[in-house]
């Protein structure tokens, strides 16, 4: 295998790895279980997610592009790469400690909020990886490549935390379904999935760095740079307004799939096991929609293929939350997540081609700013809406504003700036 293989293989295995995070904690396992047995009503359990969720949002968006800036300048990027996959991997292991009806919720949801950043200040880098590890003409391919990498890995982690841990007779290593260690050991099982999995990234992609200052004069440097690029950012309207609309139809992506797992369990009364199911069905989808994506983005380009696909999630997202029954719940949710990859995979491609290469690492940064910088407000309305409704369909029902208007904005973009 050529050392270019190598690399985009590496590359792809690190969101094979840290995808278990996403499915298995955020999504399907740990917030199911967190609203249903942890929180005192599955209603108060998810506005106390939500709010988690949102704090985590601002304080990530406060931290992304800060430390992409000072990237550029130390010229560093895997070992910021290591040290924050650190950070998720101790704060994930804690919530071991996450017991039922648990009296330290605060305690819990902190380790979330810390496990939530260090994830996502992590991406800034692996993001700005991607032109080191792929030529241009392949940028797309790769994307959604390690995007359907990412939805397989959470699919197996699903499926092995559902056969060996959830649904096994007795509990595997004598652990206590009657505080149930054998949910509360998948946090464990998410630990060493990410740890085993990442270190491809580590050993085989390049780190094509041109600047490698100290790390004090990078932070200067950094800081110095982002307030320029910052008063700049009317030089480049096209990037600012792109930035702007994935600020807003990503929330409604990721809020989406973030309460995916709490939604069926709370309004559609579904087990943890059922839940587990449903995650492995739709990272199957999202895997599928996200790989076939990276061909659709070179032929047709990124815009289009962002914009056909958020439509498509608001279509079928709107058939989700009025579905009567599971069985078209699980129809219309299986459609819903096919669109998922294509919009994250394409817009990390069209902010790699749209991104001037001198401050990539910064534009990245503020690609994770855009991500992050109203995220705060999907799961904050939809907590809010949900206790002040009662009601979980009404509460998800806030999304489609931010899709919505995300896919207007887009549309005033110009791709050809590059």
């Amino acid at each position: 295998m050529t050392s270019e293989r190598r690399g985009i293989l590496g590359w792809c295995l690190f969101d094979f790895a840290n995808s278990a995070y996403v499915t298995v904690i955020v999504t399907f396992v740990f917030a199911a279980y967190f609203t249903q047995s942890v929180a005192t009503t599955p209603e108060e359990g998810t506005a106390w997610w939500g709010t988690a969720q949102s704090i985590s949002a601002i304080l990530i968006a406060l931290l992304s592009p800060v430390v992409g800036a000072i990237a550029d300048f130390s010229g560093r990027r895997k070992i910021w790469v290591l040290v924050w996959s650190v950070v998720t991997l101790i704060a994930t292991s804690l919530l071991w400690f996450a017991e039922p009806k648990s009296a330290h919720v605060f305690w819990i949801l902190a380790g979330v909020v810390i496990a939530n950043i260090g994830f996502e200040v992590g991406q800034v880098f692996y993001n700005a990886l991607l032109p080191s590890v792929a030529s241009p003409e392949k940028l797309g391919r790769v994307s959604g490549w390690a995007w359907g990498c990412g939805y397989g890995g959470g699919l197996l982690c699903l499926l092995l935390c559902l056969v060996v841990f959830v649904q096994a007779e007795p509990a595997p290593f004598g652990l206590d379904k009657a505080t149930a260690e054998h949910v509360r050991a998948t946090v464990l099982v998410v630990t060493v999935w990410f740890g085993i999995f990442s270190l491809p990234f580590f050993m085989w992609v390049r780190d094509d760095a041109t600047n490698n200052k100290p790390i004090a004069v990078a932070i200067a440097s950094g800081l110095s740079q982002l307030r320029d690029t910052l008063a700049k950012a009317r030089n480049y309207p096209d990037i600012v307004r792109f930035l702007i609309a994935r600020t807003l139809y990503n929330d409604g992506v990721n809020t989406i799939f973030a309460f995916g797992g709490i939604f069926a369990a709370g309004t559609f009364g579904m087990t943890l096991a059922e839940v587990i199911q449903l995650g492995i069905a739709l990272n199957v989808t999202a895997g599928l929609g996200a790989a076939v994506c990276g061909w659709i983005d070179d032929k047709f380009g990124s815009k289009q293929t962002i914009s056909w696909s958020v439509i498509a999630v608001i279509v079928f997202g709107t058939l989700v939350l009025s579905a009567p029954d599971k069985f078209l719940f699980w129809t219309w949710a299986l459609c819903v997540s096919t669109f998922f990859g294509p919009v994250q995979a394409a817009s990390r491609t069209m902010m790699a081609r749209l991104a001037p290469p001198e401050i990539r690492n910064e534009m990245f940064g503020l690609f994770a700013l855009s991500g992050k910088a109203v995220a705060f407000l999907g799961p904050l309305a939809v907590g809010w809406a949900t206790a002040a409704t009662g009601s979980q369909r009404w509460g998800l029902a806030t999304v489609m504003v931010f899709l919505a208007g995300g896919w207007w904005l887009l549309q005033g973009v110009k791709e050809s700036s590059r």
